[in-house]
Parts: structure tokens; C-alpha cells; sequence
């Protein structure tokens, strides 16, 4: 789907305008880049930076490509065939690429549980899908599938060596393995990336000193029945779960993972989206230990939902998955970048006190910044932006769905003929959304609309529809054709889970598909977040600053009489670091 305009295109364009050139200069002024040129004989040096340094590069590969695929720049192509040539001068003879290992540690997979090598190149692999999807050209693919076919002779059920037969400490090769599948139809790369998924659990990271549980690798995949540990990696590890269970029919693996999915969105997961609450080994807590002040939701972890969620989406059709989608998109995701791009928060808490102390520069009392020591985030949210219009809607044989609300234009190819549809809204500002079918075929189609879990009251065409399912409809189309669907965003209260402790008592304020924060900024003289205890019965629309084009904020009254202005959870931040907190005690 392409965007036309408004909320999301205002995203792209900042991702575009700032994000990806600043990304570039970032990856050159933190040493990444020079690795490469070290590793290709070109410079002379150490390898500087974390040992997963050459995935930020990567990650940039893939946004630089999906965004060149969103609108064409000859500028932008360069720079990333620029790079590809680089990466290829640093591959060796048999396809094995890491600079930091080759330049730092010397010894290939010595330590697994740390030295991420599988990790890298998973993200190599889909920044060559990218490239090839986006401009057809093969240069990074040919790099890629020589990486694969070294991981084939290496691991799994093709290894003639058996030297290797542990599984990496953090996932994302599984994912990647099917996507090359997908692109190349070679086998070994899916059976590579279910021997991978299927190898974890066994506790065999421990003999090199890793923590099985922060690892993923304590339960098996088939037996789990939560995600525990580092969240990024298990939200990961699930990801590339799914798309085994897709390509390979497995409807036993999807079931456990859904209600894997299930129980973390029950009692792991913030309100925002977010996952993780631990700063500990960035990792998830105990069933509903989500305290707002140490959560620690890395922008990352909301991402691997966000993809975990769309391959559910995918295999059932479920739109629960299509509501978690949108939960993460605008809330868990988005509070990650700053508002004119370029600036990012790694951790994403639901409570800044008044007198934090920033004693790491992940906490968001240091406000945003431009670059991280670990520099996973940016970049991924890069890519996350760039390739937004292919979350947004799917087709069929019978028709077409439409799962997340966005300005534009949709073109598909189903059993009876070509689809095209334009939608119009000004959501989440404004619930209205039209869809007006510019061009159908001559025989029936289905159109299937979701309506959100929290839409109460809406409608299709004047009729009331049912929130939590899609509203279909099965008729032959003519050219002009409209529907309208009418979600209501009256601001709602939103009570916790009464065995989450740290929440007992508080409230929050949603309107739509937004979580709202109150920030220190935007409060009366003398107002103390921390201190204060609010009418819940008062919550109202209200005027908001003016962070965003067409801003709806809301309102509470205090026990004191005081009026608070709440802003969405995504804008919060733009003016410097501040207190903030998303629940709110009742008095």
C-alpha cells in the first residue's frame, strides 16, 4: 500500500528526511563502516564498537532499500550500493562475514552465547532481500547466499563438518533463513532455519557460560508456553517460530506460538505495547510485573512483536494480532523516535519521576539522543519506518483486508480481477475512514475491514459492526463505490490487571488506538506528577500543543481541582527530558 498523506506519511518523510541520511553519518562517525574497510584490506586499525556492530550496518542497508522501494532516489541507491561493495570486499573465501570477530576475536563461533555472528548475518540476509526486492539487483544478495550456504555446510542437519552445532545466543537468523527461501526456493535455507529453532531450548549455550533463560534456550520452542528472558531475543526467536510453522504447514508449532502470544499480551506486555520489564538482562518479568518507573520496553522488542504478530496475522486472519499490530505501532514503536526524526529513546518507560537521576544514557531522563554505544534501536526503527505500507493490508484470492487505517492507495490481484482502493482519514485523530473502490472486476470480492477491540458504537455504512473481528462485505463493486466506517474515540479509562501490583490503584487514559502521557511540560505552575490523584469520571478531550498536525489531547481533574493535559505516549519528549507518567493514582 502507498501513502498518500498524513499521520504515517509525516512519519516516513522525517524517517527519509533525517533519520536515514543522519544513520549514515552515524555509522561512519561510530567506526562501523571502518571496520568493513579494515576487514577488506583497505584500512589499518582494530575493529571498534560492540561485537554486533556490523547488523547496525545492515539494519541501514535494509531501510536505505525499503525507502528507495517506497520512492525512488538515485542518491540514496548509491550510497547503498557504496556499502554493498564494501561488504563484499569483506567476505571471506567461504562466505563467512563478521568483521569484529575476524579483527577482535580472532576465532570463528568460539562463544555463541555472545559473539552474535549468527545474529549478523540474519540481518545481512534481509537487507539482501530488501535490496533485491527493492531495486532488482543481486549485488548483496550474491554475499547473502554465499553467508547461507557457509551456515548450511556449518550447522544443522546438512553439516559435513559437525564443528559447529550450537545454536547462536541471540535469534534472528531463522527469520531470515525462510525470507531467502522465499526469494531463492533453496531448500536447505528453511530446513537450516527449522533445525535452528528446533535446536534451541536444550540448554546447550550453558557450556560457554550463557544464561539459558536470558538466552531463549531453556525450554523448547514446541514446549514453551510464555516467552521468558532477554525480550528481543525471544520475541525474535518466535518470529522465525512462525515462519517455519507457515512454510512448512506445521499448524501444531502455530498453536503454541499463539498461545505463547496470548500469555505475554495478557501478563507481560504494558499497555503501550511494550515488553520488558527488567533493566536486568533487558528482560521480561514475572506474569504481570509491569512496573511503570524500571520498565525498561526496548524500542526492539516492540518491533520483533510487531513482525511476530503480522506472521500471526498472516496465518490466521485473526485481528487480534491486526490490534496488537496497532497497539505496537502507535504507542510501544513510536515513542522510540523523536517527532522530526533523528533523535531516539532505547528504553521507553511508562513513569519519569520529577527527580530521576539519568545514571545511563538509556534513560530517557537524558532526553533523546542521537546515537547509542549500543546501537540497535535506531536503525531498526529506520527500517521498521521504510517498510510500513506492507503492515497495512493483504489480499486473497477472495479479496482484500484492510487491518491498519492509513491515507492511501491499495492495488491487489484477486481471483476475480484487480482491486484498487483509496482510503481517506484523518485517523487517529478522527474515526471517519472512507474506502472508495476506483477500480473492481466484474465479479464479486470480498472487502474485509477491521473494527478495533476498542471501538464500541462503530459502524459500516450506518450499521452497527462488532469490535474485536472484520466487518466484510461480498458484493460486486462498481468504479466510486464507498464505505464508510465510523470508529468512535470518545477518551476511555483503562483499569489494570488487578494482580499487577505496581498499578493497583492507577488508571490510564487511551482515545482510539493512543495511550496518552502527562508530561511535566504541559502542566499548572507548581504541578508535581508523582503527587498527583485524579478523578478518573473526569477525563475529557482537550487542546493539546502543537507537536503534530491536527493533536487531540486530553484532560483530568485532580482531587485538588486541577486540570492536567495529557498528550499521546509517542509525542511525548519533543521538548527535552521531563517527568512523565502514563497511570495515573485515582483518588
Amino acid at each position: 500500500m502507498s501513502l498518500r498523506e498524513g499521520f504515517w506519511l509525516d512519519r516516513q518523510l522525517a524517517n527519509r528526511n533525517v533519520s536515514i541520511p543522519d544513520g549514515l553519518r552515524q555509522l561512519h562517525d561510530a567506526g562501523n563502516l571502518r571496520n568493513f574497510e579494515i576487514a577488506a584490506g583497505r584500512a589499518e586499525g582494530e575493529a571498534v564498537g560492540p561485537i554486533f556492530a556490523d547488523s547496525d550496518v545492515y539494519k541501514w542497508l535494509e531501510a536505505a532499500a525499503w525507502e528507495y522501494a517506497r520512492e525512488a532516489d538515485e542518491q540514496l541507491l548509491a550510497d547503498q550500493l557504496k556499502i554493498t561493495e564494501l561488504v563484499a570486499a569483506a567476505q571471506e573465501p567461504d562466505g563467512y562475514l563478521n568483521t569484529v570477530v575476524r579483527l577482535r576475536e580472532g576465532k570463528r563461533y568460539a562463544h555463541p552465547e555472545r559473539d552474535h555472528e549468527h545474529y549478523c548475518a540474519g540481518h545481512l540476509i534481509q537487507a539482501a532481500v530488501a535490496q533485491k526486492r527493492a531495486t532488482g539487483r543481486d549485488d548483496l544478495l550474491n554475499v547473502a547466499v554465499r553467508v547461507a550456504d557457509h551456515l548450511v555446510r556449518e550447522f544443522g542437519p546438512g553439516s559435513a563438518t559437525g564443528s559447529a552445532g550450537d545454536v547462536d545466543g541471540h535469534p534472528v537468523i531463522e527469520t531470515a533463513l525462510v525470507e531467502l527461501y522465499r526469494e531463492t526456493g533453496e531448500r536447505a535455507y528453511l530446513d537450516l532455519a527449522e533445525w535452528f529453532v528446533d535446536a534451541r531450548g536444550h540448554a546447550t549455550l550453558e557450556r560457554f557460560g550463557g544464561n539459558s533463560t536470558y538466552l531463549s534456550d531453556r525450554v523448547p520452542v514446541r514446549e514453551a508456553t510464555t516467552v521468558e528472558g532477554h525480550a528481543v531475543r525471544a520475541v525474535y526467536l518466535a518470529t522465525g517460530a512462525a515462519d517455519v510453522a507457515i512454510e512448512t504447514s506445521d499448524s501444531e508449532l502455530l498453536a503454541t506460538l499463539g498461545r505463547q502470544y496470548d500469555h505475554m499480551a495478557a501478563t507481560k506486555q504494558y499497555v503501550t505495547g511494550g515488553l520488558g520489564s527488567r533493566w536486568e538482562g533487558e528482560a521480561f518479568g514475572d506474569p504481570y510485573e509491569l512496573p511503570s518507573d524500571r520498565a525498561y520496553a526496548e524500542t526492539c522488542a516492540a518491533i520483533g512483536a510487531l513482525q511476530w504478530a503480522w506472521r500471526m496475522l498472516l496465518a490466521t486472519g485473526e485481528a487480534v494480532y491486526a490490534d496488537q499490530i496497532e497497539r505496537l505501532l502507535f504507542n510501544g514503536f513510536l515513542a522510540g523516535v523523536s517527532l522530526r526524526g533523528g533523535d531516539y529513546f532505547y528504553v521507553n518507560p511508562l513513569q519519569v519521576r520529577h527527580d530521576a537521576h539519568a545514571d545511563d544514557e538509556r534513560n530517557p531522563k537524558n532526553g533523546r539522543l542521537r546515537w547509542f554505544g549500543c546501537a540497535c534501536c535506531p536503525p531498526n526503527i529506520m527500517r521498521t519506518l521504510a517498510s510500513l505500507g506492507g503492515y497495512l493490508a493483504t489480499t486473497n484470492g477472495d479479496g482484500v483486508q484492510v487491518h491498519q487505517y492509513v491515507p492511501g492507495v491499495l492495488r491487489a490481484n484477486t481471483d476475480a480481477g484487480e482491486v484498487e482502493l483509496r482510503v481517506d482519514t484523518a485517523y487517529p485523530w478522527d474515526g471517519g475512514i472512507r474506502i472508495t473502490v476506483a477500480e473492481a472486476p466484474a465479479e464479486a470480492i470480498t472487502l474485509s475491514l477491521r473494527v478495533p477491540d476498542w471501538a464500541d458504537g462503530a459502524t459500516l455504512d450506518g450499521v452497527d459492526v462488532t469490535p474485536g473481528r472484520y466487518a466484510t462485505i461480498t458484493r460486486t463493486f462498481a468504479a466510486n463505490d464507498t464505505l464508510e466506517l465510523t470508529l468512535p474515540l470518545t477518551p476511555r479509562i483503562t483499569h489494570p490487571h488487578p494482580r499487577a501490583d505496581a498499578l493497583r490503584g492507577s488508571v490510564a487514559i487511551e482515545r482510539g488506538p493512543l495511550v496518552y502521557a502527562f508530561e511535566g511540560a504541559d502542566q499548572p505552575e507548581g504541578v508535581v506528577l508523582d503527587d498527583e490523584r485524579i478523578e478518573a469520571g473526569s477525563v475529557a478531550e482537550a487542546s493539546a500543543p502543537d507537536l503534530v498536525p491536527g493533536i487531540v489531547g486530553v484532560s483530568v481533574r485532580t482531587a485538588q481541582g486541577r486540570e492536567l493535559t495529557g498528550i499521546p505516549y509517542f509525542a511525548w519528549a519533543n521538548r527535552g527530558g521531563d517527568d512523565m507518567r502514563v497511570w495515573l493514582p485515582e483518588s
